[in-house]
C-alpha cells in the first residue's frame, strides 16, 4: 500500500464525455465510475468561477474523481460549463454569470439520470455553490453539498426554495474564508432551518493542502454513502 498524495490517482473506470445543453452549447467531462461495481452514489461536481481560474480540474474537484470511485464507491461527474477550458478541453459558449449555466447543470443532471447513475448529489465549490442552491430544486437529485458558499449571486429567494424542496443543504465553511465566515453563514443560511452550516477551523476558501482536501472528500464520503468515512490515508 502506498500512501494518497495530492497526485494520486486510484482505479477507476473512465469515459471522456460531451454534453449538449437545451440552447446548443457543447461542454465537456469526464465521468468516472468504480471499476467493476455498481455506483453507490453520484457526485455532480460544479467547479470554481471560470473567470478567476475555476474549472473542471480544479484541485478539490479532480481529487474527488481521482479518489472517490475507488474508495466510496463514488460515480463522479466533472464538466466544464459554458466557455470554461481545461486540460480536458473548452466547453463552447461564454461565461453567463450563472444565469445560462442553469442549461449546463440541467444537461449534468440529465446525463447522470439517462446513465441511470443513482442517488445524485450537486457538490459545488464557490461559484459552484451558486448554481447548486440556485437549480437544486429543479431536479431529482439527493440535496447538495456546499464548499465555500460565497453567496454573491444566490439570494435570500433562491435559498427559500431549498424549504420546499426539503432536500439536505449542506455547507462547508472555512473559518478563514474571505468571503463568508461561518458566523455569517449561518446567519444568512437561517432563512432554510434544515440548512446545515458545518465551520472548518484554520482552513481557508480555497482548502489549499492535503489534510484540507481531506477534510472535504471525508465529509462528502460520510454524507453521501455513510459509513464509509474518515477514508483511508493509503491505498
Amino acid at each position: 500500500m502506498e500512501e494518497i498524495r495530492s497526485s494520486t490517482v486510484l482505479p477507476a473506470a473512465r469515459q471522456n464525455v460531451e454534453l449538449l445543453t437545451a440552447d446548443g452549447q457543447k461542454l465537456v467531462g469526464e465521468l468516472a465510475l468504480p471499476v467493476n461495481a455498481v455506483p453507490k452514489t453520484t457526485l455532480i461536481m460544479l467547479h470554481p468561477l471560470p473567470t478567476h481560474g475555476g474549472f473542471m480540474d480544479s484541485h478539490l474537484i479532480r481529487k474527488a474523481a481521482n479518489r472517490l470511485p475507488a474508495l466510496i464507491g463514488a460515480a463522479v461527474f466533472r464538466f466544464n460549463t459554458r466557455g470554461t477550458a481545461s486540460p480536458q478541453g473548452t466547453s463552447t459558449g461564454k461565461f453567463e454569470d450563472g444565469i445560462g449555466e442553469a442549461a449546463d447543470v440541467q444537461a449534468a443532471v440529465s446525463f447522470c439520470r439517462e446513465r441511470g447513475l443513482p442517488s445524485a448529489w450537486l457538490v459545488g465549490w464557490s461559484f459552484g455553490t451558486e448554481l447548486a442552491i440556485k437549480y437544486g430544486p429543479d431536479h431529482d437529485i439527493e440535496g447538495a453539498i456546499l464548499l465555500s458558499p460565497p453567496l454573491h449571486r444566490a439570494t435570500e429567494a433562491d435559498l427559500r426554495r431549498w424549504n420546499e424542496f426539503k432536500k439536505p443543504l449542506i455547507a462547508l465553511v472555512p473559518e478563514l474564508d474571505e468571503f463568508l465566515e461561518p458566523a455569517a453563514a449561518k446567519l444568512r443560511f437561517s432563512v432554510v432551518p434544515h440548512a446545515e452550516v458545518i465551520g472548518y477551523a484554520e482552513e481557508k476558501h480555497l482548502w489549499v493542502g492535503e489534510k484540507a482536501t481531506r477534510k472535504v472528500l471525508d465529509k462528502i464520503a460520510e454524507i453521501t454513502v455513510p459509513a464509509s468515512s474518515p477514508l483511508p490515508t493509503s491505498y
